[in-house]
């Protein structure tokens, strides 16, 4: 299990380890609800994760947020042993609002143990503590995770993540070049509407900001990386698709606290 307090918002891909679930939940009611893969998780949401699809975890402000991880094997089990039936690891993300009852366990029990591990980590360290906890927190986690889900939201949220899955493969083959929304809709295989709608909703940005983000950052490298005395601000911005100077200047040090000849005189990064 984990606890997580942030004070900063962002967006965050995770990639799973491929050897345990995951599931997420909200442990802070009073600040706004974090949104994972678009899909907002509110006090009384969880999010299971599957193991090997990566998810997008994006915060508005600060937030706090805890995890409980188990093996798939150790799953099944413990279902067949409280429900009667395996419970399995999604393919992909999945949010379900668990019964009332069951949830608000879930969150006293994980709060209880993470004030334990912070006051008292030696009775935490003892085995009979915590296997006492450790059942304790998965019985409560399978009773959780007993709601159903319909078909057809979980198809919705398949193709999505299959869409942001295929952006991602383009990004990182092309890393160092420039993309358009053009040819990126065209390499993912959707349209535009389909990549905004997903964008939107993993992201918090349109497809269009988020290739411009993009090709600023890829700028910024290159400033950080370039020989002050063969290269020019006006060469690298122009590298990247930016023809408006007095405009990338300005969004520059909006985004990047500094202007892009700042950058440019810095040593050169060591790659």
């Amino acid at each position: 299990m984990g606890r997580f307090d942030e004070d900063l918002p962002r967006i965050m891909r995770v990639t799973p380890s491929g050897s345990r679930s995951l599931i997420l939940f909200q442990t802070d009611p009073s600040r706004p609800a974090m949104l994972v893969n678009g899909i907002e998780t509110s006090r009384d949401q969880i999010a299971m994760f599957g193991l090997d699809w990566p998810y997008y975890i994006r915060s508005s402000a600060g937030s706090g947020w805890g995890t409980i991880s188990v093996t798939p094997e150790d799953l099944a089990a413990a279902g067949r042993a409280i429900i009667g039936r395996e419970l399995t690891p999604p393919g992909l993300m999945l949010a379900m609002r668990p019964p009332i009852p069951s949830l608000s366990r879930l969150l006293q029990l994980h709060q209880a143990t993470g004030d334990l591990a912070k006051t008292a980590p030696d009775i935490l360290a003892k085995p009979e503590v915590a296997r006492a906890i450790e059942e304790a927190l998965v019985e409560t986690m399978v009773f959780c995770l007993a709601a159903d889900h319909s078909e057809q939201v979980r198809n919705v949220h398949s193709h999505r993540a299959t869409v942001m899955r295929r952006l991602e493969e383009i990004v990182r083959a092309k890393s160092g070049e420039t993309l358009y929304m053009a040819e990126l809709c065209a390499a993912v295989g959707a349209t535009y509407w389909t990549l905004r709608d997903c964008c939107l909703e993993y992201l918090g940005m349109s497809p269009k900001r988020y290739l411009w983000m993009r090709r600023m950052n890829l700028a910024r490298r290159a400033l950080r990386s370039a020989d002050l005395e063969n290269t020019t601000v006006t060469e690298i911005a122009t590298e990247y698709g930016f023809w408006e100077l007095g405009r990338f200047s300005v969004a520059y040090r909006s985004l990047f606290g500094e202007p892009p000849s700042a950058a440019l005189r810095r040593p050169p990064l060591i790659p």
